[in-house]
């Protein structure tokens, strides 16, 4: 399997567009780690490790990011899309607190069966899925009035 600036090298080979030092950057701190992030904080973070990217440089990089399939759209919060790395990960959902924000990543088995009957019912052919549950985590729930 190819790591993920391999893919991306194909990727934008097959566009005709051109990489940059800066792209791979982003993307090896993007893999570095297993969890969302929005563009501000993965800003702050390579400049945090002295790498001298520009915000543009990473809002440049997202849609392509998103059409090579090495990230998606996990959520919305705070104004702003968050995302995660996808390439090289299972496929998964997430639970997440709307008071604190804590994400709870699962898998659930049932969701598939529920995805054959849809396209079943309606004539889909169905290629995934993206789920979102939300409510209150335990300690938030105990703070509720």
């Amino acid at each position: 399997m190819k790591n993920e600036i391999e893919v991306f090298r194909d990727f934008i080979r097959q566009k005709g567009l051109r990489n940059t030092p800066a792209r791979e950057r982003i993307i090896e701190e993007i893999f570095s780690r297993h969890d969302h992030f929005d563009v501000d904080e993965l800003y702050l973070r390579l400049r945090g490790k002295n790498k001298n990217i520009s915000k543009a440089s990473i809002y440049r990089l997202v849609p392509l990011l998103l059409e090579s399939g090495l990230i998606q759209e996990a959520y919305f919060e705070d104004g702003h899309l968050h995302y995660e790395p996808i390439y090289g990960h299972e496929h998964h959902c997430h639970l997440r607190c709307i008071s604190c924000g804590k994400t709870v990543e699962f898998k659930e088995k049932s969701i598939h069966a529920i995805e054959k009957e849809l396209a079943r019912t309606y004539g889909y052919d169905v290629k995934g899925h993206k789920l979102e549950v939300y409510g209150y985590c335990d300690q938030c729930k105990n703070r509720l009035p």
